[in-house]
Formats: C-alpha cells, sequence, structure tokens
C-alpha cells in the first residue's frame, strides 16, 4: 500500500484550448453601433450653429429662381413670402403685381394702419412644379367636359363664352370662360362669388415643368384682351428665355 502511495501520479494532458467561433451579438452591436453614430452625426449637424442668411433687400435686381427646371427672373419686391426671397432652386414662389402696370408693389408704401388693401388692382401669380398635373389644353379635352353642363351661360364679355360647371362637381361654383374663336389663348376658370368682388378668375401657363396660375379678380374680364395680353408681356420678363 507504501509503494501504490507513492507512486507518481500520471501526468495530465494539457487541453488544447477551442477556438470559438464570432459571437452571434456581434452583428447587432455593429448594427447598433453604426447606427448611434450616425443618429449623432445629424444631432449635430442639425445644433451646429450657423451664420444666418444676410436677407434680400427688396430693391435689389431681379433674383434667379428656378422652379421644376425653369428659370425666372424675379423682382424681390415682387415675392410675397421672405422666405422665398433668395435666388436658387424652390418648390413654390408666390408673386403679386400692380394692376395694370405690372410693377411689384412699392415697398417704401406702407398700408394705412387698419386699411385693407384693394384686391382688385393686383395680379396674384403663384409658380410652383407641376408634377404630374395634366397641362390645361388636355384637361379642357379630357377632364373638364365632364362636369361642365350643357347649356352655355351669358359671356362677360364680347368674344368669350363660358360653361358652367354642374353643382355636385370638384369645380361646383365655377365657370369656364374661354375665347370663342382660339380658347388655347384664353382660357380661365371663375368663382361666381368672391369677398370685396363678384369672384375671381385663375388662368394658367405651363413652362417647362413648371405650373403658373394667374389670379385676377372677375371683373377684369370686361377687358379680358387687355388681360391676355399683359399676361403675356409679364410672362416674357419672367422668363425671357422663353
Amino acid at each position: 500500500m507504501a509503494f501504490l502511495a507513492h507512486q507518481p501520479a500520471k501526468a495530465r494532458r494539457p487541453q488544447r484550448r477551442r477556438h470559438a467561433g464570432p459571437s452571434p451579438l456581434a452583428a447587432p452591436l455593429l448594427v447598433f453601433a453604426g447606427v448611434a453614430v450616425c443618429a449623432a452625426l445629424y444631432v449635430a449637424y442639425v445644433l451646429w450653429p450657423r451664420w444666418p442668411e444676410v436677407p434680400v433687400s427688396l430693391d435689389a435686381p431681379s433674383l434667379p429662381v428656378v422652379v421644376a427646371g425653369a428659370a425666372f427672373n424675379i423682382e424681390p419686391a415682387a415675392i410675397r413670402r421672405s422666405v422665398q426671397r433668395r435666388p436658387g432652386t424652390h418648390e413654390r414662389v408666390d408673386l403679386v403685381y400692380l394692376w395694370p402696370s405690372l410693377a411689384p408693389p412699392d415697398p417704401a408704401l406702407k398700408p394705412k394702419v387698419g386699411a385693407p388693401l384693394d384686391p382688385n388692382d393686383r395680379l396674384f401669380i403663384t409658380i410652383e412644379v407641376g408634377g404630374d398635373t395634366l397641362p390645361l389644353n388636355e384637361r379642357m379635352q379630357t377632364i373638364y367636359p365632364r362636369y361642365l353642363a350643357t347649356e352655355s351661360t351669358a359671356a362677360a364679355a364680347a368674344g368669350l363664352s363660358a360653361r358652367l360647371f354642374r353643382d355636385g362637381t370638384p369645380y361646383q361654383g365655377e365657370e369656364l370662360v374661354f375665347e370663342e374663336k382660339a380658347p388655347g389663348h384664353f382660357l380661365a376658370r371663375c368663382s361666381r362669388k368672391g369677398v370685396a368682388n363678384s369672384g375671381t378668375c385663375l388662368l394658367e401657363r405651363r413652362v417647362g415643368g413648371a405650373d403658373l396660375t394667374f389670379r385676377f379678380p372677375r371683373e377684369w374680364l370686361s377687358d379680358w384682351r387687355g388681360v391676355a395680353a399683359g399676361i403675356d408681356r409679364l410672362l416674357k420678363r419672367l422668363h425671357p428665355q422663353g
């Protein structure tokens, strides 16, 4: 028994360490870390202090403005919203011109306190991306006839025809006013009731991918030829390339 007690124990073979494969949590952790870094960079970009843009003076020269790839030259005083009063690309620009001079409102003339502006001496214009909107001539042929009444209404002036839109249609309360001999030259949708006037007319033009909507009082239809000529002159000034 003593002999057995003093026998040296058998040397244990060293166990080889197994190389563990990639942890299943590694990929989610990397994705989470990437998202966290991107979020931190975005927050830093948003909160990073910037120098404010210098506002454009109302009496500055015309600004080069691009809407839907179409280039326009617009006087700053004609741009109604100060946030739009900058050169470059816009989704939409809102303008106003005095009628019949077609001059921008004088920034030095301040309206009297409490005195409302006369809506009948101004031509309002919206320039915006046309997108999927059909051109006016195509709407005249494919869309408007579905909603028009069969009978014509009394024309506002000689040389014009008018067709009322039926009740229950998207254009209820409006009528289509157009030149008898050349509807494509003068074609407007006019409401039959307005605020401080007898209604408002919308006349549209398309320049490239941009839609221009001219808004004026219905009373101007008595001189619709002068309105058409004035809009053509203003359009050539805004878009000389055309």
